[in-house]
């Protein structure tokens, strides 16, 4: 772990990116999120680079799912 990087809890990441806690755990589950670590609680915790990266590969990817309706 380098000093420099910020690293979060999923509560964290779901708070900052403005979804729930199950997205954040979907983004897990489907390989767009790697875990990277856990605190001295035992939760998961996740780098905020990744969890960026995460927020933008899902939000673009329902940009380009989306079909307007006319």
């Amino acid at each position: 772990m380098e000093d420099n990087e910020v690293w979060m809890t999923a509560r964290e990441a779901a708070d900052l990116t403005g979804v729930s806690i199950v997205t954040v755990y979907s983004w897990v589950r489907r390989g767009h999120l790697k875990v990277a670590g856990l605190d001295h609680r035992g939760r998961k915790l996740f780098r905020h680079i990744a969890v960026a990266q995460a927020e933008k590969a899902t939000r673009a990817k329902a940009k380009r799912a989306w079909v307007p309706t006319a």
